[in-house]
């Protein structure tokens, strides 16, 4: 295993800018690094150039938490980062990411938003959010299904120029951690494949780690939105495991936290958790 290397991940279900990522991938890293594409049930057209340092797992549809630990398994680097398929980074992103980094740590690079047409960086700038408190079903809505629990945009302005601080969640397009700790923390559990952002992130706090924003360095991230195509989603059918997602994580049920939940909520005191009743455990 090369001490240095940053194995870049991108598990992809249909991304038309794919063969974009990948090119800028190596335009802009200044150090080691390789690509790993899982196909999760597709082949792209046009297909992904030969290049070296490329590798290409291809199988039937296994969802998006089994394509990262399946890429995770084969991975030759120290450092891992998960990239989504339309994206543009930093020059230099992979060392600027190691150059702020403890092996505990997850890191987010600051997001901006991607302009497809000239595929260049735009203005928008999101650095933080929170998890949101979980919520009942509306007796007026009985369809709905989500019930709170996950990322929500934050606005901290008096934060904005602090280039290496917390982070309590985060959107999930692009991480960056050692391969060590993801392994050590048990990667994305299949049975409990909520939010990717909010499971890991929750990981690592809860274990005694740290989740950062490194504003030293960016990538720019593509809402592609129904006409470019979605890719990954989420079905409505499917989120009737949300309450016990909440349940997982509300009442401590982690084997390996060191943390409780209440900790990570007081440590960053995000918008509607104020009145919180911790005397009592979150049920439906």
């Amino acid at each position: 295993m090369n001490m240095n290397k940053v194995s870049i991940i991108i598990p992809t279900a249909g991304e038309i800018f794919l063969q974009k990522t990948i090119d800028g991938i190596f335009e802009s890293a200044t150090g080691d690094v390789e690509v790993i594409v899982y196909l999760d049930g597709y082949w792209p057209d046009p297909p992904i150039l030969d290049h070296p340092f490329v590798h290409i797992i291809h199988t039937d549809r296994v969802g998006m938490f089994e394509a990262i630990n399946s890429a995770v398994r084969i991975s030759t680097g120290t450092y891992i980062m998960k990239l989504d398929g339309h994206c543009l980074l930093d020059k230099g992103f992979d060392d600027k990411l190691k150059e702020d980094f403890e092996d505990n740590w997850l890191s987010v690079p600051r997001r901006y938003d991607l302009i497809a047409d000239s595929w260049t960086r735009g203005n928008k700038i999101t650095d933080y959010e929170y998890i949101a408190p979980p919520r009942k079903k509306s007796p007026n809505d009985p369809e709905h299904w989500e019930r709170g629990f996950n990322g929500k945009h934050w606005s901290l302005p008096d934060r904005e120029n602090i280039l290496i601080d917390d982070l309590m969640s985060f959107q999930g397009s692009c991480w960056f951690m050692s391969k060590a700790y993801y392994e050590e923390i048990g990667g994305l559990d299949l049975g409990n494949f909520w939010l990717e952002a909010q499971h890991l992130g929750n990981k690592v706090w809860l274990s005694g780690g740290r989740v950062i924003s490194n504003k030293k360095t960016w990538y720019a991230h593509l809402h592609k939105g129904k006409e470019m195509g979605r890719g990954y989603s989420i079905s409505r059918s499917s989120c009737h495991i949300k309450k016990d997602i909440i349940d997982f994580w509300m009442n401590n049920r982690w084997k390996n936290q060191t943390r409780p939940m209440k900790w990570l909520i007081e440590k960053f005191n995000p918008p509607g958790w104020e009145n919180w009743d911790w005397s009592k455990p979150w049920s439906e």
